[in-house]
């Protein structure tokens, strides 16, 4: 049962994509949807799910502003789901960019509401991201993430009880071969560990994410390509190595 949904959301995923290549001389819309079927959904050199995961998107762009949801949903429908919202901008001829994103987690086996935006029991994310997006003689991205409201990593104060966030902080760095991305992705923020915190992205500073990607089009038909990439992330922290495969559209 399993092997043949698998089957069959590749044929659909298939389909839309001719119909889009299709459209693709059709006046330019700003309106933009995606769908990605991933192995596992890896974050930050994190396996959220394990389990392959649904990944469908989409963004409303204009002149350098973006709007936009994205989604991840593991398919054994009992794993990870994540619901995403987020505010964009790029300027200095898209050099630069700063983004919001509301990062929501939830289970279907749990019970929690999403309007729920109370510091003390909100499931709500909000993260402020501030990226250098390289150039064409610079191939490289330099990126900052600050977790600065929400559920993430609480301190401990002295007498034991949960205090305010720890502002958990991270950044990442990418550089783009002529056929291979490479990235490092380091953790900022140290834990407590003696207090009994626990770090959102890990609990000592250090490098949480590195890897490399490659994507390749491969070729169904003489009009229909399916982008295939593979990827290998390891988290020296946490001592994890993972081999992902995906397709997009």
């Amino acid at each position: 049962m399993k092997k043949f949904s698998f089957i069959l959301l590749v044929m659909v995923l298939i389909i839309s994509n001719t119909y889009s290549q299709k459209d693709s001389t059709k006046a330019e819309n700003p309106i933009s949807i995606s769908c990605d079927l991933m192995s596992r959904y890896v974050w930050r050199g994190a396996d959220l799910g394990t389990a392959p995961s649904i990944q469908p998107g989409i963004e409303y762009n204009k002149s350098g502003f973006a709007i936009g949801v994205w989604g991840a949903y593991a398919i054994n429908f009992q794993g990870y789901q994540e619901s995403d919202f987020y505010l964009g901008y790029k300027f200095y001829k898209d050099m630069f960019s700063v983004l919001i994103t509301d990062y929501y987690f939830q289970s279907d086996l749990a019970s929690q509401n999403y309007f729920d935006y109370k510091k003390e029991t909100t499931g709500h994310v909000l993260e402020t991201t501030f990226s250098f997006n390289g150039t064409e003689k610079l191939p490289l991205s330099v990126m900052i993430a600050a977790n600065v409201y929400g559920a993430d990593a609480k301190k401990i104060n002295d007498d034991g009880t949960v205090g305010n966030i720890q502002f958990s902080t991270y950044t990442e760095l990418g550089y783009s071969l002529k056929y291979l991305n490479a990235f490092l992705g380091i953790n900022l923020t140290k834990a407590d560990t003696d207090r009994g915190e626990s770090g959102y992205f890990g609990d000592e500073v250090g490098i949480i994410n590195l890897g490399i990607s490659t994507t390749k089009n491969i070729k169904i038909t003489k009009s229909f390509t399916l982008p295939l990439t593979v990827s290998v992330i390891t988290n020296p922290q946490a001592k994890k190595i993972y081999f992902v495969a995906g397709i997009s559209l």
